[in-house]
C-alpha cells in the first residue's frame, strides 16, 4: 500500500478569519458549499469546528463511493483536520493571509493509504486529480458565498 495525496488551493477575496469560520461551520455554511459528489450529509455532534462529528458519502466516480464519518479537530488556529473513522483518509484545510491580509489562501490536502498493485497505480494516478476537482468546486462555492 502506498500513500495517496491530493492537494489544491484557492485565493479568496475575504478576511482569513471569515473564511476559516465559514469552513468550520459544519451546520450552516458547509452544507451550502458541497458539490453534487457529496450526499447524506449529516452533523452528528457539534457543528462548529473542533469536536464536530459529521457524516457524508463522497462519490468520486460513478463506481467509487466512500462512506465517511469525520472527526474534526483544530490543531492550529488556521487549520481544520477531518479524520475519517471508516478509512485512513485525512483532509486538512489550512487558511492563511494573502494579499496583505485582505484575502485568504485556502489549501486543502487529503491523504490516505491507497491500494497496492496495478489498482493502486491507477488510484495514485487518477484519484488525486479527481478529488482536487471536487475540492476546487467546493472552494469556488466558498468564494462565491464570501465574495458577495
Amino acid at each position: 500500500m502506498a500513500q495517496v495525496v491530493s492537494t489544491t488551493h484557492r485565493e479568496i477575496a475575504a478576511k482569513p478569519d471569515a473564511v476559516f469560520d465559514a469552513l468550520a461551520d459544519y451546520s450552516g455554511t458547509r452544507p451550502k458549499l458541497l458539490p453534487a459528489h457529496f450526499s447524506e450529509y449529516e452533523v452528528r455532534e457539534g457543528g462548529d469546528g473542533e469536536g464536530t462529528l459529521v457524516h457524508w458519502k463522497l462519490q468520486a466516480t460513478s463506481k467509487r463511493v466512500r462512506d465517511c464519518l469525520m472527526d474534526v479537530t483544530e490543531p492550529a488556529d488556521d487549520e481544520l483536520v477531518e479524520r475519517d473513522r471508516n478509512s485512513t483518509m485525512v483532509t486538512t484545510w489550512s487558511v492563511s493571509p494573502a494579499g496583505g491580509g485582505s484575502s485568504a489562501r485556502v489549501a486543502v490536502q487529503t491523504v490516505w493509504e491507497g491500494a497496492g498493485g496495478i489498482g493502486g497505480f491507477f488510484e495514485r494516478t487518477f484519484a488525486p486529480k479527481g478529488l482536487a476537482r471536487i475540492y476546487d468546486e467546493m472552494l469556488g462555492k466558498l468564494a462565491a458565498e464570501l465574495e458577495k
